[in-house]
């Protein structure tokens, strides 16, 4: 459980020190200390970490590098991960922003995926600062939190079954409504594209469905449940198949993001949907150069039985098209054009909206959850078009791979208030603050640009 230390409790002070600030703070210490910290190259880097020694021979206080205004302009702040178990609290002039900065650094550090491990350890605890936004802070790290269990617990524990377990308890924990539609039941509601990816696996495909809130503005957030991705009949080399369990990425950062909105009881309506399949290989799999028909109408010819991701989510977009939504939302880890263009640690997001992008690319500066503009490029409309059918799947030429699939996605979507994230939900390297594994990645951007998305105060 996420919390903070009790306020009464003693604790151990983190100093936070800048790097011009360094000399004038040394000047107030002790001369043991000063001589320690010279000795052992403390410069006060960006989350540089030095550890002082208490009366008692164990630790008795840290230090903790804040860096320059160019490196914090530049880098994610990362609280070290290395503090021994015990209570602390931070001694810092620090307010606002900056300060909620530092606590959501050192939440995010102490994220452990131990599910499978027999060796878990204790971990330090904060201190709640005085002025810092707690509840929210803690809103979005139970949420980040939950979204790094879900892509890091590996498929044979995270199938569609598991993943509407976990769904269906998070909506219990905030009073939400769920409807779960399952296996050929897709067909008789109208979801066949869904059906189609999901029907070669044993384990049934499904529409998840969530509803919570009846006033204020309507939120639709849709994301991509493919639990594992065999990469159907065209199907992926060993190497490829390795992290599809972080496939459902998309539905797992789509459920961190909606714990924060529930957590802090924003004022409006929201709809979660999850299409939770895997694609898998057997008799029934899908193959290349069927035609599918979707919820929409528009036809789809599967050239790739590996760019499933967007066909189930083209029916449940087409499903959140058909309520009153004031803006829809989309996240995927569909395409590896997206990486190439810009890395792992970017969220890039499509939409016609420029003050939806604004908004968005503000927010991520202020979150420290970046994300980044790509086009949705009219000129490649075509390529998404085989002739045969509305729409291709996988367009042959290997270009704007992001942006044709953004394009797809669009086709099944008449609501302007529209926008699609192409996330990865991996972090390939250790990272300040993101430890190798699963991650959320735009989640904080959205929640803080949905005020202004959405026209008014939630």
């Amino acid at each position: 459980m996420l919390e903070f230390a009790p306020a009464e409790c003693a604790s151990r002070p983190i100093h936070i020190v800048p790097a011009d600030a360094l000399d004038d703070w040394l000047a107030t210490q002790a001369a043991p200390v000063q001589a320690w910290l010279k000795t052992t190259g403390f410069k006060a880097g960006l989350g540089q970490l030095a550890l002082l020694p208490g009366d008692d021979g164990g630790v008795g206080a840290a230090v903790l590098g804040y860096g320059t205004a160019k490196a914090r302009a530049r880098s994610r702040f990362g609280m070290a991960a290395s503090l021994p178990a015990g209570d602390w609290h931070y001694q810092t002039d620090l307010t606002g922003a900056a300060l909620d900065e530092v606590v959501l650094a050192w939440f995010l550090a102490q994220y452990r995926f131990d599910r499978y491990r027999s060796d878990a350890k204790d971990l330090p605890r904060l201190k709640a600062p005085a002025g810092a936004d707690s509840a929210r802070l803690l809103a979005m790290v139970e949420g980040e939190f939950l979204t790094r269990d879900l892509i890091n617990t590996p498929a044979n524990d995270m199938g569609p079954q598991e993943l509407e377990d976990a769904f269906c308890k998070l909506a219990e924990q905030h009073g939400a409504k769920v409807q779960v539609t399952r296996g050929d039941d897709l067909l008789g509601q109208n979801l066949p594209m869904i059906h189609a990816v999901g029907r070669a696996s044993t384990r049934a495909p499904r529409l998840l469905d969530m509803r919570w809130g009846d006033a204020g503005p309507q939120l639709v957030l849709v994301g991509k449940g493919v639990c594992f991705d065999t990469g159907g009949l065209d199907i992926k080399p060993p190497a490829g198949m390795l992290l599809m369990k972080k496939d459902m990425g998309g539905a797992a950062t789509v459920l961190g993001l909606a714990h924060m909105i529930m957590a802090l009881g924003l004022r409006l309506r929201l709809r979660v949907l999850v299409p939770a399949v895997e694609n898998a290989i057997s008799g029934s799999a899908m193959r290349p150069g069927d035609i599918l028909t979707s919820r929409k109408g528009l036809t789809v010819e599967v050239n790739n039985t590996d760019a499933e991701g967007r066909l189930v989510l083209a029916d449940a977009l087409a499903l959140a098209d058909e309520g009153d939504a004031d803006l829809v939302i989309s996240m995927a880890t569909l395409t590896g054009a997206a990486r190439v263009a810009v890395g792992p640690d970017l969220a890039p997001f499509f939409t016609d909206d420029d003050g939806f992008a604004t908004a968005l690319s503000t927010a991520g500066v202020q979150a420290h959850d970046p994300v980044w503009r790509l086009p949705l490029w009219p000129g490649y409309e075509a390529m998404i078009e085989p002739g045969i059918a509305d729409l291709d799947n996988a367009p042959a030429g290997g270009f704007a791979g992001a942006s044709t699939a953004a394009l797809f996605l669009r086709r099944f979507v008449d609501n302007p208030a529209y926008v699609h994230f192409d996330i990865y939900g991996h972090q390939p390297t250790a990272a300040p603050a993101r430890p190798k594994g699963g991650v959320g990645q735009g989640a904080r951007a959205i929640l803080a640009a949905l005020p202004q998305m959405l026209g008014k105060e939630l």
